[in-house]
């Protein structure tokens, strides 16, 4: 479903007498507009930049990895209005990019997503490919795992992928969401490996062991999600509320995941700003906070025999 308009005059964004020519134009009026209207980011790029560059590029379907000098191209009539209009959508209605492109980025690959699921961005990308094996005894031997708030799908596939012999319960509350997860699955070929279960964590789910339980649930405390910007509160509000404290969803899974993992399991968790609350609440589970590429190492590792002692 196209995302832009293309016909007509173009959307009034730019000044009589100022349009940009080129893509490098374009790419630096996008960078001044998102500065004077204070856009939010952290949902596809950390910066007015990249993100810019990554809209434009899709709008004018050009490939993402192109070389600097694609900058020099000149803009038809039609590109250019295409690109004003989605710049106008962009910082008028403050639509979050990866919304008007209908995509996603994560550990290089591709996820479609729209207005009913949260946008991937989570640490697990490269905690999965980095540094998950590490901490299992036998990797090769992992044959369940579970994905809980699994959203758009896309850390179940990359759990799939990373784990070829195992099969994956992918488990959400949202119906919307698991639509979405199920485009994902069948456009990354694993209808077979990974399960779609509506479930508020594990309620609904059959009772089995799991070598690993991952999540990155809702961990936002109502308040915090109260005052967000509108980008982020574009998203399901129930992606992002965690309660008073944020922590509902979490002390539920640790409950349930007491009797759900085998012996050697352990249960990973993405817990944003909360690591002070988990030390202190959940220090008997002795949670260890694994490193991430820009420092927050917000993502907890909890082992299966701590969870088992635990009277939480």
């Amino acid at each position: 479903m196209s995302t832009t308009r293309t016909g007509g005059a173009g959307s009034g964004l730019v000044r009589r007498g100022a349009r940009p020519v080129t893509l490098g134009d374009w790419l630096g009026f996008a960078e001044k507009l998102y500065a004077r209207e204070k856009l939010a980011l952290g949902q596809v790029a950390t910066n007015a930049h990249d993100e810019a560059l990554y809209l434009l590029l899709t709008v004018l379907q050009l490939p993402l990895d192109s070389e600097a000098r694609v900058l020099k191209k000149k803009l038809t009539v039609a590109q250019g209005a295409a690109v004003e209009e989605i710049l106008r959508r962009r910082a008028m209605e403050r639509v979050p990019a990866a919304y008007l492109t209908r995509e996603a980025w994560l550990d290089g690959q591709r996820f479609y997503v729209d207005e009913r699921v949260i946008i991937p961005r989570s640490y697990f990308g490269e905690i999965i490919a980095q540094q998950l094996d590490a901490w299992l005894r036998a990797p090769e031997k992992v044959r369940r795992v579970a994905d809980v708030c699994t959203g758009s799908g896309c850390l179940a596939i990359l759990l799939a992928q990373h784990f070829p012999r195992a099969k994956v319960d992918a488990v959400d509350l949202s119906a919307d969401a698991l639509d979405v997860a199920k485009i994902n699955v069948a456009a990354h070929g694993l209808t077979k490996r990974v399960k779609l279960w509506a479930s508020d964590v594990f309620d609904a789910v059959p009772e089995v062991r799991y070598d690993v339980i991952l999540s990155n649930p809702p961990y936002e405390p109502s308040a915090h999600v109260d005052a967000q910007a509108p980008e982020f509160a574009a998203e399901p509000r129930m992606a992002h509320d965690g309660g008073g404290d944020g922590l509902a969803i979490i002390r539920k899974l640790l409950r349930q995941a007491r009797t759900r993992l085998t012996d050697e399991g352990l249960v990973l968790i993405e817990v944003g700003g909360l690591i002070a609350a988990m030390d202190k609440e959940f220090a008997a589970l002795e949670p260890h906070w694994l490193h991430t590429d820009d420092g927050s190492n917000c993502v907890g590792v909890i082992h299966a025999a701590r969870l088992a002692r635990w009277r939480g």
